[in-house]
């Protein structure tokens, strides 16, 4: 029996895919490879380029391969473009994830992960937010994500599903080891943007608002190691085998940076004072957003390894550097 993982050609999914195959499961990825890359795929794992919204491509592959699980990272996740887009988001995360849910039903398949976000919460005056906190997104992004939740609660209560939703809040670093990072040249990802800067790769790193209502004036978020993350997901896979119930849970450490303490951090571990240009808020962007995580150690047994902050940037620097690299190398 075979965990399929889409997306797994990505950041987020590809640590998953790794993940898996360390402990020696069978894995199969899905990727269309618009932002993941072949490369990024574990050699242990089977790589099936194509759509995760293509039904009969699903069919096929959870046939073929013995599918038991899905681990759906699959999505497009960058706020502002949502705002922009609204309707591709729409598409992607939430129309073609149903069509996903609905062939994973009709192939048997019991057991189902959702890559869901912190963006559920959106303006909130809650801090920490806890999975209880009302939902009230602020961006098509995560509005989509939370029609995708609501497809999944709706889904496994008429039929033999159960899943585990997992929120997350700001994801960063890189595979200890150095085999994986995050890859894609134009993310827009705090601490990537700010590792890129620090190399040379950009002029300035740019601070979109510094009048929130936070200690600093710019956005307080949670920053979760990726690894860490990958981690919650096997948990969470072990609970839905041993026919634990379906469960929604917040992802992160419960501690909140700010943009200007993060940039502050990379600026010490790279040795590096980059030039940073101070802008206006961007739409779509909650002041501060901190998770209340204790649910997910308490329903899970989740122990984070890699709660530091300098060791989350100097990973993400790291792991810039060797893309540096490999590029001059290609």
């Amino acid at each position: 029996m075979a965990v399929l993982v889409t997306g797994g050609a990505g950041y987020i999914g590809g640590h998953m895919a790794l993940a898996l195959a360390d402990r020696g499961e069978d894995v199969v990825v899905l990727d269309n490879l618009s932002t993941g890359f072949d490369w990024a795929v574990p050699p242990q794992a089977k790589l099936v380029v194509g759509d995760m919204g293509d039904q009969e491509l699903l069919a096929r592959t959870i046939g073929e391969h013995g599918i038991e699980a899905i681990a759906h990272f699959a999505a497009k996740i960058v706020v502002p473009e949502s705002v922009s887009d609204p309707l591709g988001y729409y598409l992607n995360n939430t129309a073609k994830a149903r069509n996903l849910i609905e062939t994973a039903i009709r192939s048997g398949v019991k057991n189902f992960i959702f890559s869901s976000t912190a963006a559920v919460y959106g303006e909130t005056s809650s801090e920490p937010v806890s999975e209880d906190t009302p939902k009230n997104p602020v961006s098509p992004y995560g509005r989509s994500k939370l029609m995708t939740e609501w497809i999944l609660e709706d889904a496994s209560r008429a039929h033999d599903l159960r899943y585990v939703a997992l929120r997350y809040f700001n994801v960063a670093g890189a595979d200890p080891a150095g085999r994986i990072g995050q890859s894609t040249p134009a993310a827009t990802h705090l601490i990537k943007v700010a590792a890129q800067t620090a190399l040379g790769q950009r002029p300035a790193l740019e601070v979109f608002g510094t009048d929130y209502p936070t200690r600093d004036g710019s956005c307080l978020r949670d920053y979760i190691q990726v690894s860490d993350l990958a981690n919650a997901h096997l948990s969470a896979l072990d609970h839905l085998r041993r026919g634990g119930g379906s469960l929604t849970l917040n992802c992160g450490y419960g501690r909140g940076y700010s943009v200007l303490e993060v940039v502050d951090v990379m600026k010490r571990v790279s040795g590096v004072d980059f030039p940073v240009k101070l802008s206006p808020r961007r739409p779509g962007d909650p002041a501060a957003i901190v998770a209340k995580a204790d649910r997910i150690r308490a329903e899970l047994g989740w122990v984070p390894q890699h709660d530091d902050l300098d060791g989350i940037v100097a990973q993400a620097l790291a792991w810039e550097r060797h893309l540096a690299e490999r590029g001059k190398v290609a």
